[in-house]
């Protein structure tokens, strides 16, 4: 498959901002299975300064430096990338298999997946979440089976309620008010694996959404979206991604944009602002299939 993305934030401002500094995680990873055919960001007003780097995790990122006021900012980032099918993860053995390799004594020290294994500023790791994991993890249940459990029960437990959070939303909330959106639903999930000794990061991309039947798709109607990705256990570095939102396995449909620890590693959009006073954020994101 073959997507166009359009990702617009649209910033305005009560007042004039003299200086801001923004860092974008707006580019897709190069991966196996995901091309980037092009890739582009426009910045209005334009510029003073511009440079590209890649973060801790690997993620490519842009940074932009605007000295001269303006009352609003907008960014476009234009995308057009080919995703090619990932195979079938094949069985991973006992759950308990991946969590005693890294354990004390378990094996090879193995520092990048180890590193997803501990609290980050949006996951909590609390006794509820290891009890809510349970039922999925039986003895010895094969790893992949068992994430994929815990997937369908996240989205037959929970409902989808844009209303319900805000990125500050904790985790004890969305775990006791059973709503929320994509990225509360990945961060429960992480949340849930962590509990059990189970690396998990947090996946930021985009999914091509259906439109109504007989409707057309519309320009700004999708959305950016988010999932999980589960260390299978072994030293290659294989991981597989699961999509709870959706209760599937991530495919053909999913745009990988990056990943770490949770949203906070890989906002779209962050920075810090002198002047500006009140704000208003406006965020479109389209999809075309090619």
């Amino acid at each position: 498959m073959k997507y166009d993305v359009l990702h617009e934030t649209i910033y305005g401002y009560e007042s004039p901002v003299v200086l801001s500094q923004q860092l974008l995680h707006l580019t897709p990873r190069e991966l196996e299975f995901q091309q980037l055919v092009s890739h582009s960001i426009e910045v209005e007003p334009a510029p003073t300064e511009t440079g590209t780097r890649e973060d801790y995790f690997g993620n490519p990122i842009t940074q932009i430096t605007l000295a001269a006021p303006h009352a609003r900012l907008t960014v476009r980032a234009h995308t057009s990338v080919e995703i090619t099918p990932r195979a079938a993860p094949p069985p991973a053995g006992p759950w308990e298999k991946a969590r005693d390799r890294l354990r004390p004594g378990g094996g090879t020290p193995l520092p990048e997946p180890q590193q997803f294994l501990f609290e980050s500023p949006h996951v909590e790791l609390f006794r509820e979440l290891a009890a809510y994991a349970e039922p999925s993890f039986g003895k010895e249940r094969e790893l992949v089976e068992a994430v994929l459990d815990l997937a369908r029960r996240i989205h037959a437990d929970f409902r989808f309620d844009p209303k319900a959070t805000s990125v500050s939303t904790p985790l004890r909330t969305v775990l006791a008010k059973r709503r929320g959106v994509c990225q509360d639903f990945a961060h429960l999930m992480i949340g849930c694996l962590r509990t059990l000794g189970l690396p998990a990061r947090y996946v930021s991309g985009y999914i091509l959404t259906a439109p109504p039947p007989g409707r057309p798709r519309l320009i700004g109607a999708d959305a950016s979206h988010a999932w999980v990705s589960v260390w299978r256990g072994n030293s290659a570095g294989a991981w597989v991604d699961v999509d709870p939102t959706n209760n599937m396995l991530v495919g053909e449909q999913h745009v990988t944009l990056a990943w770490g620890r949770d949203f906070s590693d890989v906002t779209p959009m962050r920075g810090v602002i002198l002047g500006g006073g009140e704000q208003e954020l406006e965020v479109r994101v389209t999809v075309t299939p090619q």
